[in-house]
């Protein structure tokens, strides 16, 4: 199969990517304005394939909104799934199928499931109706327009939205995203100290918003580079990596990739 042009580019958390590519059509788009502050980006996923096929991810620490199609094989449904934790989030698909998802921002979900906090959801993946109201479904799956799917998405999503917004999951967010971009965040003593919070504070506020500690985000986000420089280069030296992402050693680096995807950095698909 030709890979799909509009396909991301940013592929950070997937393994072997460039397999993936190649079996699926996999596209972005952005939500309606209102809804930004809280959904990251609408992902979408089209397959046809006479094999099946197991797709792995290293989870980011988001909520997911999802509704599916298996076509081969019943009616669509929907699926809200917390963060994947720990280890590999595993996906098999076959026949003709799609995916219309909505991935929140890391903090961000709480406000439209404000009773309970997202550790709640962490490691679950059930029924979206157990948590939010039904819709019809096949209105997200069923069109084969991209627009078409996207609306009816900002349709449903625009219903539940916040009516204020809520400074906890604001800073949340914005805390998760400063671990993202800066490596020199590496303990979370310190980012609580940069944050005027106690790390006990810290700690509640990712139970409450996040669904996993600031030291999970910490060192999920290093695999994330580890990964991508894993499958992106040949001459990766993982010494001077692990230094740069705030490891011990090298040791301690490969033991964690190796925890997390199941092989090892020299076994992993390089370019």
């Amino acid at each position: 199969m030709d890979r799909d042009p509009s396909a991301p580019r940013d592929t950070r958390g997937i393994v072997d990517p460039a397999a993936l590519l190649d079996r699926v059509r996999f596209r972005r788009h952005t939500p309606a304005a209102p809804l930004r502050p809280y959904v990251e980006t609408y992902w979408f996923i089209d397959w046809d394939l006479p094999v099946p096929y197991a797709s792995h991810l290293v989870p980011h620490p988001s909520v997911n909104l999802t509704f599916q199609w298996d076509q081969d094989e019943g009616p669509p449904y929907g699926e809200l799934t917390g963060v994947a934790a720990p280890g590999l989030y595993t996906r098999k698909i076959g026949g003709r199928g799609r995916v219309c998802g909505a991935k929140f921002w890391p903090g961000a979900f709480r406000p439209f499931a404000p009773r309970q906090p997202v550790t709640a959801w962490t490691g679950r993946a059930l029924p979206y109706e157990d948590v939010f109201p039904r819709t019809a479904v096949t209105a997200v799956v069923g069109p084969a327009d991209d627009r078409d799917r996207a609306a009816a998405l900002d349709a449903y999503l625009l219903t539940l939205a916040p009516a204020a917004p809520d400074p906890a999951a604001e800073l949340a967010r914005g805390l998760v995203a400063r671990i993202r971009a800066e490596r020199g965040v590496r303990r979370v003593a310190d980012l609580a100290r940069a944050e005027g919070l106690s790390v006990r504070a810290l700690q509640r506020l990712f139970a409450a918003y996040v669904g996993v500690s600031p030291k999970w985000c910490i060192l999920r986000y290093r695999i994330h580079e580890a990964v991508e420089a894993a499958g992106t280069r040949r001459d990766v030296d993982w010494a001077a990596l692990a230094a740069d992402l705030g490891y011990a050693d090298q040791a301690h680096l490969v033991r964690d990739f190796t925890a997390t995807v199941g092989v090892p950095p020299t076994a992993y698909p390089s370019p």
